[in-house]
């Protein structure tokens, strides 16, 4: 099991996009703020896909624009198309996010193609990053299920990281879109894109909705899985998922690694004061055990 944790704070970007009401690009850059000086590695900050598709991230240039950076942190943006990689370029990105699925179903209802050509539409932005000398993430959708297809063969898991392999990804996500992993199946899965990609740069993935994304990242710790992505709060959901909630809130992954004695190099209260910075900007409930459980405590005074 490793010893030190990586993870990917993925709520200003993965998080925000399904809220209804549009957020600030203030509050946008403020939560970011807060992040970084969390002591984050790596925060997924903006998203440069249609504005058609995607309005809440709409302002990605202009939330690259006014955080501020912290040194040793990487910013990452979304990039589906050479006009967003430039975009991203032209913000600042450290690392760029292409993304595919591993459903046939999902792939066609998602992005109107089928999983080989979602994977050639993106060998442009994958050698422009490379000659840029960024750091390119590829994320893989409905590792674990599909909402349109039910079960995902762990082959076809493995045949995508293989792709994204090939197209030179620093790192590859194992994602369950819909959160209906559990544990046996995670270890399987995350066996099988290990035998195609060297698993310290895997990483999980896992949407909460059955409740299993704890004991999931457990179980992909226990195969030597180090980096997972996690959304303050609980940020978040899938709009072609009905039902599936954000992914995992960061501060419960926290709070279960610390515990663990595995080291993270980031600071639970200071997550736990930007996921309550972010719930009251935009009116919604925290949904973090571990936040809301904390933030009581914090409020009722010493014992």
């Amino acid at each position: 099991m490793p010893r030190n944790v990586k993870i990917v704070e993925v709520g200003p970007r993965d998080g925000l996009q399904n809220e209804k009401t549009l957020v600030s690009t203030d509050v946008k850059a403020a939560l970011i703020n807060r992040l970084s000086d969390a002591g984050f590695v790596n925060i997924e900050a903006a998203s440069f896909v249609s504005p058609k598709w995607v309005p809440q991230m709409a302002d990605g240039a202009d939330v690259m624009a006014r955080i501020t950076r912290r040194p040793g942190t990487q910013y990452s943006v979304l990039t589906p198309n050479m006009k967003g990689f430039e975009a991203a370029v032209a913000a600042g990105a450290e690392e760029v996010v292409i993304f595919g699925a591993a459903s046939e179903a999902f792939s066609q209802r998602n992005i109107n193609c089928a999983i080989a050509e979602s994977i050639a539409r993106f060998e442009p932005v994958a050698a422009a990053a490379k000659e840029a000398g960024l750091r390119l993430r590829g994320s893989i959708s409905c590792s674990l299920g599909c909402p349109y297809q039910g079960e995902v063969p762990v082959h076809s898991v493995a045949d995508v990281v293989r792709r994204m392999r090939e197209l030179g990804c620093d790192e590859i996500d194992i994602a369950d879109t819909i959160g209906v992993g559990t544990p046996v199946k995670v270890q399987e899965v995350m066996r099988a894109a290990a035998a195609e990609f060297p698993i310290e740069r895997l990483s999980g993935h896992f949407h909460d909705t059955y409740g299993q994304a704890l004991p999931n990242i457990l179980a992909s710790l226990e195969v030597g899985v180090g980096i997972f992505h996690a959304s303050v709060a609980g940020l978040g959901g899938c709009p072609y998922a009905k039902g599936a909630t954000g992914n995992v809130a960061t501060e419960d992954v926290l709070y279960m690694l610390h515990g663990m004695g595995l080291y993270t190099g980031i600071d639970l209260d200071d997550v736990v004061r930007a996921g309550d910075l972010i719930s009251q900007a935009i009116g919604r409930s925290n949904n973090s055990r571990v936040g809301k459980a904390l933030l009581t405590k914090w409020a009722s005074g010493p014992n």
